[in-house]
């Protein structure tokens, strides 16, 4: 049987309806490392009042928290029950990781929702090869009014899947793409951060509650020595990285962040981000690549790493 996953691309998924509470959004800072010191991501009285607001890369985690307030399980939210996309034979959950995830941030993000926000979604590409199959995901952020304050892109590689067995991809939009490293200079900012061995306890309470992340036993019988490291609570560290080393500390002078996901994290791990500036963005950010390493491995945890952020004064080392 043949399947036309050309079908697929363009095709929009019903709208997601979100929600988040101030406690939402300090559970994630943390989840992704905020320390003592970064009190206007972590204090709800001066969130209420900074300029600096919360990480803009929260609306990450909706996708699997949805609007619901309480625990749920990962296999309904991954919806192994669901129909396949047009033109595509059913895929198994099981097999998916995480490859791509980006965010542009069009509007600030408020520290709380209120209800009547959602996330709009389509398929926006889709590419088969002897690997695999992989599927890229754009959803828009949407308040109740219809204003759009954060656009996401995101790859799921289903390993080992197949539809026709040959090369295929077509795609009909795609996240920023990273420059090249420069071969002939040292990074413009090193920053260094350490995960703790409950790093993926507190992650996990932002609504991505995979047996993975917690479970020995589950992670063992995926080829896991333990427990990893959510990559978004990874990609949040370096986050946090840019916008303390070049910002300065001011959440809302990043604008766009994508990373490729390229080796796992434990919990406990230590992280090394490093940055070079590759020219001048729009509406008066800089560009940055990036990569972020993990020291405690030796490997390179997050590729690709794009950044378009406003520098603050002096933020060179």
């Amino acid at each position: 049987m043949s399947y036309d996953l050309a079908k697929a691309v363009g095709y929009k998924t019903p709208d997601q309806p979100v929600s988040w509470t101030r406690k939402d959004i300090i559970t994630y800072a943390l989840g992704v490392g905020a320390k003592r010191d970064e009190l206007s991501l972590v204090y709800g009285k001066l969130q209420a009042t900074a300029l600096v607001g919360p990480l803009p890369t929260y609306p990450v985690v909706l996708p699997l928290k949805g609007d619901d307030p309480d625990v749920t399980l990962f296999a309904d939210k991954v919806g192994g029950s669901r129909a396949p996309l047009p033109g595509f034979p059913k895929l198994r959950s099981d097999t998916v990781v995480h490859a791509t995830q980006s965010i542009e941030v069009l509007k600030d993000l408020p520290v709380e929702s209120g209800p009547g926000w959602k996330l709009s979604s389509r398929v926006s590409a889709v590419h088969e090869n002897r690997s695999g199959i992989i599927i890229e995901r754009e959803s828009l952020l949407v308040d109740p009014q219809g204003t759009a304050y954060a656009k996401l892109f995101n790859s799921a590689f289903f390993l080992g899947a197949k539809a026709n067995g040959g090369k295929f991809s077509k795609a009909i939009a795609s996240a920023p793409q990273a420059k090249p490293i420069p071969k002939d200079r040292n990074p413009d900012w090193v920053v260094k951060d350490k995960t703790t061995p409950e790093q993926a306890l507190i992650y996990r309470l932002s609504g991505d509650y995979n047996p993975l992340h917690i479970d020995p036993k589950v992670a063992k019988t995926l080829g896991f020595s333990d427990v990893i490291l959510h990559g978004l609570s990874s990609y949040g560290f370096a986050a946090r990285a840019l916008i303390q080393a070049i910002a300065n500390g001011d959440a809302r002078a990043l604008k766009v962040i994508g990373v490729r996901f390229t080796s796992p994290v434990l919990p406990g791990d230590e992280l090394e981000t490093q940055a070079w500036e590759v020219g001048p963005g729009p509406n008066g950010t800089s560009e940055i690549t990036f990569i972020t390493k993990n020291v405690t491995s030796g490997k390179v945890a997050l590729g690709n790493g794009v950044a378009f952020i406003k520098k603050a004064e002096k933020s060179k080392l």
